[in-house]
């Protein structure tokens, strides 16, 4: 009887569930949408119910749409969108708030207030993460300031707080948990001792009552009630999006470097068995921890990659659905110097830029939606080029150079091979799309199966990657330089323009 690890890949805006054999190979896969709420300007929420309610259905769909029976499935490995909060009532399993999701801006404003009592630099040494309200712990502090009661409750045990790895894990299992993945993402976490710090939690005022256990990314955490399969399976693996896609890529080694196409943009480098300090406003971040040991990574994300062609589907309507875009943007030579700058939501790294706004620049009369659709697509590549030269700059320190030979890709946008020559231009270095571009996935799925044994060893998992295509630069310096030297001067023309007066 042939067996399988199942992945449960819980998005933004979509839950999957993927099926994996020995070989690596994706053997069925099952995807539903859930809905976005914006309840005012800056706001994300999602229901967690929702979540739930659609990441059991397509785990339940991929088993039976491919005629699997639950004892084929050795174990599960959760990949989960990372710093979105759920705050939950631990006897009836109910949560207190919405879901408030790493998007959403609303405790920027707290952000600001903690920087200006100088707290931004004990948090970043502790944390190895940008004070920004990105993270889980303003959220958190959200919730219990405005829930009636909330803070009392939590300090009374009454009350679990996780992120959606940990909200899965108590779904299917019972356990409170996260992975040091996911804890590393709270802004609560101390990435040098690998435990909460009561100093962080003292500061946002969260009790530790409510916080997860934190386990290893592959170990086994619980078994899933039988009721939701029909047989106990084993939770064996759990890594935030990020990291599972670099484990699935195989970066494995310092200096490889991995490029998630997503909602947002996402650039991890292995730094290595010590937490690295960027000088450039990168993150520095557990990447996973197996066998006891800590693997560390280098971060850049940018907020808007390929949301930025949703919003020309759904807000322009120049496009009918997102893969148009490249057809569009390909019936142009060029953007015809029209450059988009995509800061609906504020810059991430390098930048960390919570009042840049969106700008659309150098418009002519000749401009039409060819080279508006062209520098959408163009600005998720300088995004991300942005994002690997302050890498290059971090790791260029004398005592630690660590060169960059190649960029991993993966994600939606990574199907868009326009998108994918113009990003090689721009880094310099060739971009690999690999053969398996379900490497969130993958990389739960390898997590999990380790832990049981399905694979024996990360060098198994390792030769099982395979490049599909190779996109080599072909842009000559002096362009590639002017290009960058017009996208700098576009971000600065964005930049700080909804700061408060």
């Amino acid at each position: 009887m042939k067996k399988y690890i199942l992945a449960l890949d819980q998005g933004t805006t979509s839950s999957r569930a993927i099926l994996f054999d020995h070989t690596g190979t994706l053997c069925g896969s099952a995807a539903q949408e859930f809905p976005q709420h914006y309840p005012q300007p800056g706001w994300v929420e999602h229901d967690p119910n929702e979540i739930w309610n659609s990441q059991i259905t397509v785990a339940r769909k991929v088993l039976h749409d491919h005629h699997v029976d639950p004892h084929q499935v050795l174990a599960i490995g959760i990949a989960n969108q990372r710093e979105t909060t759920i705050v939950w009532d631990r006897k009836s399993g109910e949560p207190i708030a919405p879901a408030i999701v790493w998007q959403d801006r609303r405790t920027a404003a707290m952000c600001e207030q903690l920087r200006a009592d100088g707290k931004a630099r004990m948090i970043c040494e502790r944390t190895g993460l940008e004070l920004d309200a990105y993270f889980s712990a303003t959220k958190i502090k959200w919730i219990l300031d405005h829930v009636p009661g909330a803070r009392e409750r939590a300090r009374h045990g009454a009350l679990a707080f996780g992120t959606i790895d940990t909200w899965l894990a108590w779904k299917l299992c019972g356990v409170h948990v996260t992975d040091v993945s996911n804890a590393s993402r709270t802004m609560l976490f101390n990435i040098h001792l690998m435990r909460w710090d009561a100093d962080l939690l003292h500061l946002f005022d969260i009790p530790e009552e409510m916080l997860p256990q934190v386990v290893s990314s592959s170990e086994e955490v619980g078994n899933t009630k039988e009721s939701l399969f029909g047989a106990a399976i084993p939770v064996a693996g759990i890594a935030g999006d990020q990291q599972a896609a670099t484990f699935g890529q195989a970066c494995h080694t310092p200096g490889m470097v991995k490029n998630t196409y997503g909602t947002g943009c996402f650039m991890l480098m292995h730094a290595g068995r010590h937490a690295p300090v960027s000088h450039n406003r990168l993150l520095s971040t557990v990447g996973w921890r197996v066998d006891g040991d800590v693997d560390y990574l280098l971060e850049g994300s940018v907020f808007m990659g390929g949301a930025t062609v949703q919003w020309l589907r759904d807000g322009l309507g120049i496009i009918k659905q997102s893969s148009d875009v490249e057809p569009l943007a390909a019936s142009v030579p060029d953007s015809g110097g029209v450059m988009l700058v995509p800061a609906f939501t504020g810059l991430g790294a390098p930048h960390w830029d919570p009042y840049a706004r969106g700008s659309l620049l150098g418009l002519t009369r000749g401009s039409t939606a060819a080279h508006i659709a062209r520098a959408a697509v163009e600005s998720i590549a300088y995004q991300s080029a942005e994002l690997l030269m302050a890498m290059q700059k971090d790791v260029a320190l004398p005592h630690r150079k660590i060169p960059v030979v190649e960029v991993r890709a993966d994600g939606g946008a990574a199907r868009n091979d326009m998108l994918m020559q113009f990003q090689a231009d721009l880094l310099g270095v060739p971009v690999v799309r690999p053969k398996v571009t379900e490497t969130t996935a993958l990389g739960a799925a390898y997590l999990a199966g380790l832990a049981v044994g399905f694979w024996e060893s990360r060098q198994e998992i390792a030769a099982q990657w395979q490049c599909e295509r190779r996109f080599e630069p072909v842009m000559g310096a002096d362009q590639r330089q002017a290009l960058l030297a017009r996208w700098a001067k576009a971000v600065q023309r964005a930049r700080d323009w909804d700061a408060p007066l």
